[in-house]
């Protein structure tokens, strides 16, 4: 999964239809990556999702253990204010420190083709990211639980988001440039016992890529388990 040019993440993300995050057994009194001051300035990246209906909040941390956006609200100068909660204090969360992706749900007042300032604080967070507006993003009404995709301003990473079961999410086996202007991600084929929840739920991770030749429109095609088999769709925004 990881490579010297390759770097993913798989994270599962919080929303209203349900909250989750397995986590490791290792000691529940670890000290959070994330650290405790609210005077330390978070390093935050963000990017569209769901057509402009989600926001992909990247922070770093365990990667057990997601914070959960707790609000988010519109500002009178139009920025998005998002307040953060880590995971109860009882869970034991593994001593990593990743990218990792919370969901943030777009309240009515954001245009998605507009950039974005976004303010993030609570329990530990401090930060702001500007997420720029991508054109033809129509945001607002209900997510058509399709697969989407869209940069951070890292260079190379974006957010992949998918839907399905909250206990069976894709585990990425590769992300390659296999094209100019292609990016796929290969997952690996679960395994033939596997048991999954029926439930409907978003699954968010980070990925990585280098070798594209261009800076235009990308596509991302997903491939390699049931549910992927050559899906293709845009990755929004510019790299």
């Amino acid at each position: 999964m990881v490579s010297p040019r390759l770097l993913v993440v798989p994270v599962l993300a919080a929303l209203a239809v349900g909250a989750f995050a397995g986590c490791a057994a290792t000691p529940a009194d670890a000290p959070s990556p994330t650290g405790t001051d609210p005077a330390t300035q978070t390093e935050l990246d963000a990017a569209w999702l769901d057509g402009g209906r989600i926001i992909g909040l990247v922070t770093s941390g365990s990667s057990s253990c997601v914070p959960a956006a707790d609000a988010a609200t519109v500002e009178a100068d139009g920025s998005l204010l998002v307040t953060l909660v880590e995971p109860d204090a009882e869970t034991a969360c593994t001593r990593d420190l990743v990218p990792r992706v919370t969901l943030v749900e777009v309240p009515e007042g954001v245009d998605p083709t507009q950039d974005l300032a976004i303010i993030v604080s609570g329990d530990g967070y401090s930060g702001q990211v500007e997420l720029d507006g991508v054109t033809g993003l129509a945001g607002g009404g209900m997510t058509d639980y399709l697969p989407s995709a869209g940069w951070t301003d890292t260079d190379g990473q974006f957010v992949v988001l998918t839907w399905g079961s909250s206990s069976c999410a894709p585990v990425v086996d590769q992300v390659a440039a296999s094209g100019p202007a292609e990016v796929t991600v290969t997952f690996q084929t679960p395994p033939a016992d596997q048991v999954c929840t029926m439930d409907m739920a978003p699954r968010a991770f980070v990925a990585v890529v280098d070798g594209l030749e261009e800076d235009g429109d990308v596509s991302l095609v997903l491939t390699g388990t049931p549910g992927f088999d050559d899906v293709r769709i845009p990755i929004y925004g510019e790299d």
